[in-house]
C-alpha cells in the first residue's frame, strides 16, 4: 500500500512545491516508486519537475471533474521511477464546478484508491487556499507535511490550518495524521529565524523534522529551468538539506511502519 502525504499550509511562498518535488525527486532517485498529483491550479510542480504544460492532454482537473481514470493521466517524469499527474490552468475553475457535485470532498480519494499497489508513495501538491480542492487532498491522504516559512508570521493562520485538518479528520478521513513539519527559508545569522524555529517547534511538539531549509539562490532558480535542485545543482546547500530531509523522512517512514507492524 502507497503511503499517501498531502503538502499543505494555506500560505503562499512557504515552500509547498519545492518540497514537493525535491522530496519526491530524491525518493524516486533511491529507487522508491513515487506518484505526485499537483492539485494546485497554478501548476508550478508540473513545470518545476519538468513537463510542459502545453503538451498535456490529461490532468487531475479530467480526473476530479470529468471522471477521467487516473491510469489516463498518469504521465512519467524526466526522473526515473516518479510518475506525475499534472495541473493545467482548467483547474481554476474546479472550485465552483466542484460545489455542484455530489460528494464532492472526497472525488480525489476515490479517484487514486486504485494506484494504492503501484507505489511506494503518492504526494499531492496542493494550493495556497482552503478550498474544495484542499479539502479533497486532505481527505485522499494518510497524513500532511506543513512547510513553514522562517518568518515573523510564520505561526499566522497556522490555528486555521490545525482546524482544517481537525474538521476533514472528522468528517472524511479519520487516519489523517500531521506527517511533520518542515522548517524553510531558514537564516541561521538572524535572530528572527532562531525564534521562530523555537516557537514552531514549542507550538508543534515532536512534529518538526531536524532538517531546516536553507534560504538558498539555486533552489529559487531550479524551478525555472524545470529541474530539481538535485539536477540543477547537487552540491548546493539546498540539495544537501533535502537530501538529508528524505533521509529523515525514510527514517521516520520504516520506524512508524515498524510501530504498527
Amino acid at each position: 500500500m502507497a503511503k499517501s502525504i498531502a503538502i499543505f499550509n494555506q500560505k503562499g511562498g512557504v515552500g509547498k512545491t519545492t518540497t514537493n518535488i525535491n522530496l519526491c525527486t530524491y525518493l524516486a532517485t533511491w529507487g522508491k516508486k513515487v506518484l505526485t498529483i499537483d492539485i494546485d491550479p497554478q501548476g508550478n510542480t508540473t513545470s518545476g519537475i519538468g513537463m510542459d504544460k502545453k503538451n498535456i492532454n490529461l490532468s487531475v482537473y479530467d480526473v476530479i471533474i470529468g471522471g477521467v481514470s487516473p491510469d489516463e493521466a498518469i504521465l512519467h517524469t524526466p526522473i526515473k521511477n516518479l510518475d506525475i499527474i499534472p495541473s493545467t490552468v482548467q483547474l481554476a475553475g474546479a472550485e465552483i464546478e466542484l460545489t455542484e457535485v455530489n460528494q464532492r470532498e472526497v472525488k480525489l480519494k476515490e479517484a487514486i484508491k486504485s494506484l494504492d499497489d503501484r507505489y511506494d508513495f503518492i504526494f499531492i501538491d496542493c494550493p495556497p487556499s482552503l478550498g474544495l480542492l484542499t479539502i479533497n487532498a486532505l481527505a485522499a491522504v494518510d497524513s500532511v507535511i506543513i512547510p513553514i516559512q522562517c518568518e515573523f508570521y510564520a505561526l499566522e493562520g497556522v490555528g486555521q490550518l490545525i482546524r482544517t485538518i481537525q474538521l476533514v479528520k472528522k468528517g472524511l478521513n479519520p487516519a489523517l495524521e500531521i506527517e511533520g513539519v518542515i522548517l524553510c527559508m531558514y537564516d541561521g545569522r538572524t535572530n528572527l529565524s532562531t525564534a521562530v524555529v523555537d516557537e514552531v517547534k514549542n507550538f508543534f511538539k515532536g512534529k518538526v523534522y531536524t532538517t531546516m531549509i536553507p534560504r538558498n539562490i539555486k533552489l529559487a532558480e531550479s524551478p525555472s529551468f524545470g529541474q530539481p535542485i538535485m539536477i540543477y545543482d547537487p552540491k548546493c546547500r539546498g540539495a544537501e538539506a533535502y537530501e538529508d530531509l528524505a533521509k529523515e523522512f525514510i527514517k521516520n517512514h520504516m520506524k512508524n511502519r515498524k510501530e504498527v507492524i
